[in-house]
């Protein structure tokens, strides 16, 4: 059994942030629960799938955010309880519907946890999603610690199905991926009679009605915000400084009270709910004091709203001095610490402070690691088929000469970036995006353009937001080759079935949805290979470019080495004849470590010749075919 369903109330576990939330979800009643895969809150989903069937939920990974948030949406309209999560870039592909959704309002509560990644740890961008709440006229809430979150996350189904709206809940990397103690409360086992009333349907009323009734909403969720708890002040009742601060810098803000010694001069306002702003209690708090210091993550979010409430009641809490990102004391952009924390508040209070890490320090422990470990970049790991896939685009480029060049986006293919990927990469923005810019350039020959385009993601991502690409380039007859590097797994964010690979989000078996066949379907010429066979690959991409008339899709598939090495742990025995490898001599300088890079070929300095890395080889062989000197061997299993 999941400790995610344990019905033993006031036991303490350690959850994971993203747990708590998913148990949190379960305490309140959820029944339906929809996502898109994506880093930090992929695990929400994910624990609440692999409690489905103990606790008659329906959990699914929906093809993209937009429809994941419908399905959650319908299931409120019918009176259940449910659940949508995705991070800050999934919200950008959901809002259309989001901006609909807020108007008409549903009935079943209905949260939406939305997840940003400051610094971009597993993102193509950093973003601030919060603002959206403003712009929608939502309630957000904010979780500081772990059994906060799970309590905010119960509070807000109540508030949701209080005012029928959909109600926002925001968390952050170091949030989502900590870990802390929640107590656990009780699982509601009954399940409502999901019912749509068909006498009146949900609908955005005129504009005139229902824009005014979301903003008394609104003004209902701050009330309720207020007599929530989640805001509270700490400190002296006199303080020399107040910090403004919510979610994850909370902690931070604490901790470095704690190392400055400085708890008796700094107050803190922990704001819970950061929309609707709780008026009365800020404005109870900040006449404290004079000089206000706003401590958050990514965006001035709390911060311009909080100047723009002193403006407008400027005679009740007096002149005061701003102290945050726009002052330069706080950095604008990536990640807060409890270093950021103590560096901006010591500034303020004038205190003497040295970083935790003195320069020596680091110097030194940068030295050591230097000596002790092995230097790695980002890359493809040991065995991943998309290596092979860049190395004949790569190939079939330099064969074809006209300055070719490959479109792509977001996934493990975004490698083809960087050296992994051998740079063949040329552009990465959004999911599917790829596909698009593509479809875009390859309308340019009949303005001159000679340059063969070719456009690359991944499965997941085909599924997510290139069909439409791909069926606007056959409308239009876009010149262009599509290249689907099918692996048959969501790989980058852990794995999560898809339409392509048989099964759905709680492991039952599902229909198979073949890429290629959705390619024939919009009258696609389509081509399918195995990209670790290097040569069939290499010269099939030449052909396809040589008469590029309109757009042909090459569908590369081989199974992620990580998923097959679960139950196959090789699909050649890899062998180096040292006798035959020419070392420095090779070539290109180290060919198969310098140049092809996979993680499984090292450099053996006491031999002066490459060799496997047996722990890590998954064993595709594909090396054995790059080798100039043929010095690699492979051998089925």
């Amino acid at each position: 059994m999941s400790i995610l369903s344990l019905d033993q109330p006031g036991r303490q576990m350690l959850f994971m942030g993203n747990e708590a939330l998913a148990r949190g979800a379960i305490e309140a009643g959820v029944r339906v629960c929809a996502a898109y895969p994506g880093n930090p809150s992929s695990e929400i989903i994910a624990s609440l799938a692999g409690v489905a069937h103990d606790l008659n939920l329906y959990v699914e990974w929906s093809v993209n955010e937009k429809v994941a948030m419908e399905v959650a949406a319908g299931a409120s309209f019918a009176g259940l309880k449910s659940l949508v999560a995705m991070k800050h870039n999934g919200l950008n592909v959901a809002v259309d519907f989001l901006f609909n959704l807020a108007m008409s309002g549903c009935k079943g509560g209905m949260v939406m946890v939305l997840c940003d990644d400051p610094l971009a740890l597993s993102s193509g961008n950093e973003q601030d999603i919060r603002t959206y709440a403003k712009m929608l006229d939502l309630p957000l809430l904010q979780p500081s610690q772990f059994n906060e979150g799970k309590e905010m996350m119960r509070f807000a189904f109540e508030l949701s199905e209080e005012l029928g709206i959909p109600v926002l809940l925001h968390s952050v990397t170091r949030f989502s991926h900590a870990r802390g103690n929640v107590t656990l409360g009780e699982i509601p086992r009954e399940v409502p009679q999901p019912y749509f009333d068909t006498s009146q349907g949900i609908f955005p009323k005129p504009i005139e009605n229902t824009h005014p009734a979301l903003h008394e909403k609104l003004a209902r969720a701050g009330r309720a915000l207020a007599e929530s708890g989640f805001n509270e002040y700490l400190g002296p009742e006199a303080p020399e400084l107040l910090v403004v601060t919510c979610g994850s810098g909370v902690l931070y803000t604490k901790e470095a009270l704690v190392n400055l010694a400085a708890q008796d001069r700094v107050g803190v306002i922990k704001l819970g709910g950061t929309w609707p702003l709780p008026q009365e209690f800020l404005l109870e708090h900040l006449k404290k004091c004079d000089r206000i210091l706003f401590f958050e993550e990514v965006d001035p979010f709390v911060e311009d709203n909080v100047k723009a409430l002193c403006a407008q009641h400027g005679a009740e809490v007096g002149l005061k001095t701003f102290l945050g990102k726009a002052g330069g004391q706080v950095p604008d952009w990536g990640e807060n610490t409890p270093d950021v924390a103590m560096k901006s508040i010591a500034g303020v209070l004038g205190m003497d402070y040295e970083p935790p890490r003195p320069a020596e320090y680091a110097e030194e422990a940068a030295k050591a690691v230097a000596d002790m470990a092995t230097f790695r970049t980002l890359g493809l790991c040991a065995g991943c088929p998309h290596r092979a896939s860049y190395w004949a685009i790569k190939n079939a480029l330099a064969l074809d000469g006209r300055d070719g060049f490959t479109f792509g986006d977001i996934g493990c293919y975004a490698q083809g970036r960087g050296p992994s990927g051998f740079g063949v990469m040329k552009t990465m923005h959004a999911m599917g995006s790829g596909a698009g810019l593509a479809d875009g350039f390859g309308q340019l020959t009949r303005f001159g353009a000679q340059q063969p385009v070719l456009a690359v993601c991944g499965d997941s991502t085909f599924f997510h937001a290139a069909i439409p690409a791909i069926l606007n380039a056959r409308y239009n007859n876009a010149n262009l080759l599509m290249l689907v590097l099918d692996n048959s797994a969501t790989a980058m964010t852990g794995f999560q079935p898809h339409p392509g690979v048989g099964r759905n989000a709680m492991g039952e078996e599902a229909p198979v949805v073949e890429v290629s066949e959705v390619c024939r379907a919009i009258g696609a010429e389509v081509v399918e290979l195995d990209p670790f066979d290097l040569e069939a690959t290499t010269e099939t991409i030449y052909e396809l470019l040589q008469d590029l008339d309109g757009i042909r899709i090459l569908v590369l598939k081989q199974e992620c080495a990580l998923v097959r090495s679960k139950r196959q742990k090789l699909m050649y025995q890899v062998a180096i004849d040292q006798e035959i490898c020419r070392g420095d001599d090779c070539g290109c300088n180290r060919f198969c470590t310098r140049v092809f890079k996979c993680p499984a070929l090292i450099w053996d300095q006491a031999s002066g010749r490459a060799a496997i890395d047996e722990a890590i080889c998954n064993g595709c062989g594909v090396c054995a075919s790059i080798c100039p000197a043929s010095a690699i061997s492979r051998e089925a299993v």
